[in-house]
């Protein structure tokens, strides 16, 4: 089971989500895998007038607010994904749709409801094509949440987490820079970092450089990148075990008062 289920979320009627998710005591699952279940076909990419639910220009969960996207042309994001089970089965997705584990859907933030996208496990080179009719996960450090069945196609059931690529399928219904009928083969070169902050000054990152240095067996470093005529001094710590790790790694530094934590895959 995942420890990571995000919380379904209606934007635009909060009361209505309270009732439906049962509260945050309510944990999440999975029945036992039915035969042919990973034999379900991909989403199949189609052009689609942008759903009535779910796409506010804004809303917020949890204290924080998220910005809807006007277009998903172009989007690509590497991080780690989630899936959602039994919990939310049978119930109201923020598309309007119900949501069903057997199906190739997904959850996603910030990208416009419906989206296609291509979901690769860089771990073992699997990729599917999913629809995105839902928002979440509200995890800080999921970029996407996978229906039960996506999930075990992409070998992800087990661990409950996965380091993934996200991929939009253009809106006009067809792809346009990511195949999804070739294989792409497993990254064994990505690693898992986390960026504790970026600066514009580089007094101030090496003074949070030291500070980490003397509470972490993490290798800390600066990295510094060229913004236009400026530069930009980002400190960042790894390469982190695994998403457990990252994840204690991530609360710690948050323990410290430190803001703008980045999980990253590179």
């Amino acid at each position: 089971m995942s420890p990571d289920y995000g919380l379904r979320r209606f934007p635009v009627a909060v009361f209505i989500l309270l009732s439906a998710c049962g509260g945050l005591s309510e944990r999440d699952g999975a029945p036992p895998l039915p035969r042919g279940a990973t034999d379900v076909a991909d989403a199949v990419p189609r052009a689609e007038a942008k759903s009535r639910y779910g796409n506010p220009r804004s809303y917020k969960v949890m204290g924080k607010r998220y910005y809807t996207l006007d277009s998903s042309d172009g989007y690509v994001e590497r991080g780690i994904a989630s899936w959602y089970g039994s919990k939310f089965h049978g119930r109201r997705t923020s598309s309007g749709e119900t949501y069903d584990m057997y199906a190739m859907t997904a959850a996603h933030k910030t990208l416009p409801l419906p989206t296609y996208v291509q979901v690769t496990n860089l771990s073992n080179g699997r990729h599917v094509v999913l629809k995105v009719n839902d928002r979440g996960p509200f995890h800080a450090n999921r970029i996407i949440d996978l229906s039960y069945v996506a999930a075990a196609k992409l070998g992800v059931l087990k661990r409950g987490t996965a380091m993934v690529e996200v991929r939009a399928i253009g809106s006009d219904g067809t792809p346009s820079t990511v195949s999804v009928t070739k294989t792409p083969a497993p990254d064994t070169t990505i690693g898992l970092f986390v960026q504790a902050g970026a600066f514009v000054e580089a007094g101030n990152a090496k003074r949070l450089r030291d500070r980490l240095r003397s509470l972490t067996a993490y290798t800390v470093w600066i990295d510094q990148v060229e913004q236009g005529e400026n530069a930009l001094y980002r400190v960042r710590l790894g390469p982190v075990e695994g998403v457990v790790q990252a994840d204690r790694l991530i609360a710690n530094l948050s323990g410290l008062g430190i803001s703008g934590i980045r999980l990253l895959l590179e």
